[in-house]
């Protein structure tokens, strides 16, 4: 006898992105959303079966994030500076766009994108003036070779070292604990004598922070905070 009055639900991606690969992936992205990376020609029905299979992982990651973004909602009017939330206060009489004054951030304005702008020039300054100085002394320390340092915003990595030493840095880390930005300038100059993740690479990572693995969990539990200014 066929039952009546049953429906299921499925779990639909917010986009479904097509193109040469040869396999499926899903990801949830920092909206919360589910990304799916498919085969050009691959069915939607085959699409939905992956990702009914992997439910409880998107449901676990979705309310991950969403917990997450709650989180930085909350503290929407405060700001991270080597590992202390700050307040933002508005004073449109404010000689500057932005002034940290060591207890507050003053802003001249909360327009959304003036204060996203007017933040992200001075994490980049504050970053370099106290990065390159940690670059310089622990290369020396350590008689590591490094031929350029760069200050960026990367979308997806912390630090980054090319074939020919040159090491980029994200600026936003300015907002991580002083610990943690060393961790991560460590872990590049470690990637100038081993370029892959080898047991010697994190041996030498040991060598120099010995205590480097609560630097890189901080980092993977509060990444998603420095990177929604």
């Amino acid at each position: 006898m066929q039952e009546s009055g049953l429906i299921k639900f499925f779990m639909s991606p917010s986009k479904i992105i097509r193109s040469q690969r040869k396999t499926l992936s899903i990801s949830i992205n920092e909206d919360a959303e589910l990304i799916v990376r498919a085969p050009k020609r691959l069915s939607i029905e085959k699409i939905q079966d992956f990702i009914n299979e992997k439910e409880n992982w998107i449901n676990r990651k979705i309310t991950l994030v969403e917990n997450q973004i709650k989180d930085v909602t909350s503290n929407q009017n405060k700001i991270l500076y080597l590992g202390t939330l700050f307040p933002i206060i508005i004073k449109p009489q404010a000689s500057r766009e932005l002034i940290f004054t060591g207890e507050e951030f003053v802003v001249k304005s909360i327009e959304p994108n003036s204060l996203s702008l007017s933040l992200k020039k001075w994490c980049k300054s504050k970053f370099r003036e106290i990065a390159l100085p940690r670059v310089a002394y622990f290369a020396d320390k350590h008689n590591l070779n490094v031929n350029q340092v760069r200050i960026k915003n990367q979308k997806t990595m912390w630090g980054s070292c090319s074939s020919k030493n040159n090491i980029n840095l994200n600026y936003l880390l300015i907002m991580a604990p002083s610990e943690v930005i060393d961790y991560v300038i460590i872990h590049e100059l470690a990637h100038t004598i081993h370029r892959n993740h080898s047991v010697d690479f994190w041996r030498l990572v040991q060598l120099i922070m010995p205590d480097f693995q609560q630097h890189k969990q901080w980092l993977k539990a509060n990444g998603y905070k420095l990177r929604r200014v």
